[in-house]
């Protein structure tokens, strides 16, 4: 690093740069909360609800929102039957959402297999979304004095023999409303993208939900597996919330702020087949993007205000929440800021440049190597896609933070001399990285479908990194709910590949 790190400053130039620098700080606030996030996890073997949990089997009844489903329903189906729960404790109703493929048939063979255990309910009129699928059938079993709790699931997960009964064993405590489980990336024909999907599932579930159980407030049920009390969903009117993309969530949050405690449980397992391409994964978080954007302004009296009946409000929630929601804005703050620093002050942005870079070096490779420990099985699997999550693109990038020699020899051995001019250059490219990595994203999308396409996409996956490819999403999201786009809710198609 050539010149004075702090070259004389008026005023002006100083309030300038304390700017800028409070910008960059901003803008690295999604990395600060990741550590935060990783060092709170031990917490939880002391923080947890597993003292006041007991063994506890209500009778419940499993409702299973169903259109077409008739690739994945009947394995789901044999799955729950062969559960560690009592068998007269556990009743399956298939609400079929006017299904036009064989899910009828489906249904009917499992209900005559298992006579009064499986119950097909049957909506004439179907594509009204999920919830309205759910609520149908929410009507029909709480009206039944015999439902304790329900247990909502997807047509495709395939539950862990255990599962059920780890998860309805924190329900003996009054307090507690809600509990979901641990979604896990389960295709047998695995690919790229869902060992990605497989890693981020790792540190937004068995991490982030951990912590959030030590902080008291969950952000989401897992719509693939949520074990509700009935006093619970009595409490938030017996019907799940239809206004929003991500009716879970709000669920979730309504669940809270009726006063009940809301719970992740690690240990129960429940497997999922997740999309194999970028165009499928981006149509499925775009939903829960614009449904996240939706219950931002709809709760916007909850943000940074604390309240003795639930911990929505509290800093630390509302810092996770923002960090992921923002994560695209902060990015391109951080780098606008570095920028603008090159210009007026090269060598001070070259110094927050390395700081901002080692640091997220650091707990990059905290938070993974924490990461991978968590699931044993994704961790064999998957351990070149939790290499790469941040992209080879910043892999690079923290390494010339680490050893900027290391650049300059390497340009020198190719004849490349840095110049001032070239100097310039490649700091441009280096601070703006993170938007450069979204419009990657957007790239490989649009390759994709073409011949040879999938094999560019990949490629450009692992240069811009998992987390680019969520940016690019989530700001895709801003510009669907900017325009008011159709919200219609598009279902994810499933064909059975989950390894059960």
């Amino acid at each position: 690093m050539e010149g004075e790190l702090m070259p004389e400053l008026n005023w002006v130039e100083t309030v300038v740069v304390i700017v800028l620098l409070l910008c960059v700080l901003v803008g690295t606030l999604p990395v600060i909360n990741t550590g935060l996030q990783f060092l709170a996890l031990p917490v939880h073997a002391f923080r947890n609800h597993y003292g006041k949990a007991a063994p506890h089997h209500p009778r419940i009844a499993v409702l299973i929102p169903a259109w077409n489903e008739g690739l994945v329903l009947g394995q789901a189906i044999e799955r729950l039957m062969q559960l560690e729960y009592p068998a007269d404790r556990l009743r399956i109703f298939v609400i079929d959402d006017a299904s036009t493929d064989d899910t009828p048939a489906v249904v009917a063979a499992k209900a005559a297999a298992f006579p009064g255990r499986v119950v097909h309910l049957r909506r004439d009129k179907g594509g009204e979304g999920k919830a309205h699928t759910l609520n149908h059938g929410l009507d029909i079993v709480l009206a039944d004095e015999w439902t304790e709790a329900v247990l909502i699931m997807d047509a495709d997960v395939i539950f862990a023999r255990d599962s059920l009964r780890k998860m309805s064993r924190h329900l003996a405590d009054e307090k507690v409303g809600a509990v979901t489980a641990y979604i896990a990336e389960g295709s047998r024909d695995r690919n790229y993208l869902t060992r990605f999907i497989a890693i981020e599932y790792v540190i937004g579930q068995l991490s982030a939900r951990r912590t959030q159980n030590v902080g008291g407030a969950i952000a989401c049920l897992a719509g693939g597996a949520q074990l509700h009390s009935r006093a619970n969903l009595e409490a938030i009117g017996g019907r799940i919330p239809t206004g929003t993309l991500a009716e879970d969530t709000m669920t979730t949050f309504e669940g809270q702020l009726a006063g009940r405690r809301m719970v992740f449980e690690p240990h129960a397992v429940v497997l999922a087949e997740e999309p194999r391409t970028i165009d499928s994964l981006w149509k499925q978080r775009l939903r829960w993007a614009r449904g996240n954007v939706q219950l931002t302004s709809i709760y916007r009296h909850l943000w940074f205000r604390p309240s003795r009946v639930h911990n929505l409000g509290s800093f630390a929630f509302g810092l996770a929440w923002f960090t992921i929601l923002l994560l695209p804005a902060f990015m391109v703050l951080a780098a606008t800021a570095l920028i603008v620093l090159l210009v007026l002050h090269s060598d001070i942005a070259e110094f927050v440049f390395r700081f901002m870079w080692i640091a997220a070096a650091c707990i990059y490779l905290f938070s993974m190597l924490y990461a991978v420990q968590l699931d044993g099985r994704i961790g064999r699997q998957s351990w070149r896609e939790a290499l790469m999550f941040p992209g080879l693109g910043a892999l690079i990038l923290m390494a010339i933070a680490l050893f900027p020699w290391l650049f300059e020899s390497g340009l020198s051995e190719l004849g490349l001399a840095l110049t001032d001019e070239t100097r310039f250059m490649w700091a441009v490219i280096f601070y703006l990285w993170g938007p450069i990595s979204m419009l990657g994203i957007w790239l490989a999308r649009a390759v994709e479908p073409l011949p040879a396409g999938r094999f560019f996409a990949g490629l450009l996956l692992y240069v811009c990194g998992y987390g680019s490819l969520l940016c690019a999403i989530t700001v895709d999201s801003y510009i669907k709910e900017w325009r008011r786009a159709d919200a219609a809710w598009i279902k994810t198609e499933k064909v059975g590949r989950v390894d059960s």
